[in-house]
């Protein structure tokens, strides 16, 4: 998908905003005819990504919500600190971003990375999430899980050697090239086409950034850390509120088998497959995914009025005899 319009004009107003000392960036798109009650969004890119991977979906859901999208400390244009990352840590960047902008119950929308931050922020804030959109979500726990007891040792032993800022530095100036990223998004999408120049642009560009060589080596020792991120299977009973997981089935990254089995773990997640995708059915498969995320927002939100109306009406019915009396 191209357009002559630059990605930097279809992505809403971008601000900078300072949490905890760094300077993050986010930004917002506002529907034309303003509804105080309609229920706002927040978009949160996957590993790699940024507000940029957002281009195709911003103005389209801006038309009915207001639409934010943030770029987690670390990628995008957000600062490359050398921080202490986890998931929870962006999980309390989303929430205090929250509390500084929005203040009202949201629909959390994310892929990969931001799907599983999207998770671990209902868990901790159900103050803040009255939906979650999930897309190709990984659970970092499974690899654990699928490696012999006796071999775990050894194993985090080669991933603390690897850990090395003497490898992972050549390794990252190696990674960042644009041909590199090219070759790596062509695994991540199932169609080529979806591999423009622009998408390169987006994805090539924050890595040239002042600091994110020692950014790149923090995110790496964080992410083989166990307390990185949190069990998808132990999480997900837990969540009361609807979800929608959307699975792209040619996703090379993460097994769309894992997809079938989240479903198990809670009757209130809901499944969507699409065919011919990959792993960013967002970016890949725009215009279905923008409906499929509106439908389903709509769908669940006035399902949820019906059910307030009727606890409302209840309450009304059950006090009736004692203001007769």
């Amino acid at each position: 998908m191209t357009t002559a319009i630059h990605w930097n004009q279809r992505v809403g107003n971008q601000r900078d905003w300072v949490w905890r000392g760094w300077q993050t960036r986010y930004t917002y798109i506002r529907p034309i005819e303003n509804n105080q009650e309609s229920t706002p969004l927040i978009l949160l890119h996957g590993f790699g990504a940024s507000i940029g991977h957002w281009r195709h979906n911003l103005e389209v859901l801006g038309e009915k919500h207001t639409v934010y999208a943030l770029d987690m400390l670390g990628w995008g244009a957000s600062e490359k600190a050398s921080a202490n990352y986890s998931v929870n840590l962006w999980v309390e960047q989303v929430y205090d971003f929250w509390k500084t902008f929005i203040r009202q119950p949201v629909i959390l929308v994310g892929n990969s990375l931001g799907s599983l931050v999207c998770l671990a922020a209902a868990a901790a804030h159900p103050d803040m999430v009255q939906g979650v959109v999930m897309m190709s979500l990984p659970d970092p726990t499974l690899e654990e899980e699928a490696i012999p007891p006796v071999l775990r040792p050894l194993v985090m032993a080669i991933k603390n050697f690897v850990a090395s800022p003497v490898l992972l530095k050549p390794l990252f100036n190696f990674v960042r090239q644009p041909s590199v990223l090219r070759r790596w998004a062509a695994i991540a999408y199932a169609n080529p086409e979806a591999v423009t120049d622009e998408l390169i642009d987006i994805i090539a560009g924050p890595p040239q950034d002042r600091g994110s060589v020692r950014a790149f080596i923090a995110l790496f020792k964080a992410s083989i850390q166990a307390d990185y991120s949190p069990n998808v299977k132990a999480v997900l009973p837990n969540i009361t509120i609807p979800m929608l997981l959307i699975w792209g089935k040619k996703d090379r990254f993460v097994p769309p088998a894992l997809a079938s089995k989240f479903a198990q773990y809670n009757q209130n997640l809901e499944l969507l497959d699409l065919e011919d995708v990959g792993h960013c059915p967002h970016d890949e498969s725009p215009e279905q995914v923008n409906r499929a995320i509106l439908d389903w927002v709509s769908k669940t939100l006035n399902f949820q009025n019906s059910i307030n109306k009727t606890t409302v009406l209840a309450g009304i019915a059950d006090l009736a005899p004692t203001l007769e009396g």
